[in-house]
């Protein structure tokens, strides 16, 4: 889809850049990097990996709060990408609720019903981590081109068209 080029002042456009930003550096950097190198570190590190969900959660909520503080009438450009951070971040809290559940079920499983701890690493990471870094991933392109399209000064039509209204799309697009 083709995005749609608008004439926007410096701050409108850091203002836009902001939960991008953010949401790139809680999948980078907290997801990716810090689970890394706690889990490199060894047994004696692995309760820091409680960090990650922690920094995780931080971002999360952060994100969704401010984007329903954002407002419409200040900048309609900000407002956008603000909704576009928050429909990727709604999309991986769901993912990490998987994971939380997985795991949990994982444990019970192997608690109550004897399951095997073997096989319940099998099912946390199949079931869990697995659909929770394909969608790291993809979310990390996602959400650079969304950061890109914030740097350019675009929106791109199918988020003009949901966050705004078919009625304004077409006033934008004359």
């Amino acid at each position: 889809m083709e995005a749609k080029s608008l004439e926007l002042e410096e701050h409108e456009i850091a203002a836009a850049k902001r939960p991008h930003d953010l949401f790139l550096s809680n999948l980078i950097m907290n997801h990716m990097l810090l689970f890394a190198a706690i889990a490199a570190f060894g047994q004696s590190y692995i309760k820091l990996l409680i960090l990650v969900p922690i920094f995780s959660v931080s971002t999360l909520a952060y994100t969704f709060y401010r984007s329903s503080t954002v407002k419409r009438e200040d900048s309609e450009f900000v407002y956008i990408h603000w909704q576009i951070a928050r429909r990727w971040s709604k999309l991986f809290s769901g993912v990490l609720i998987l994971l939380a559940v997985v795991a949990t079920f994982g444990v019970l499983a192997n608690q109550h019903l004897g399951l095997m701890k073997e096989a319940v690493y099998g099912i946390i990471g199949g079931l869990g981590i697995l659909p929770t870094l394909l969608s790291t991933l993809v979310l990390i392109v996602i959400e650079s081109d969304s950061l890109h399209h914030a740097k350019e000064g675009k929106l791109p039509k199918w988020a003009v068209h949901q966050f705004v209204g078919e009625k304004e799309l077409e006033t934008i697009e004359d």
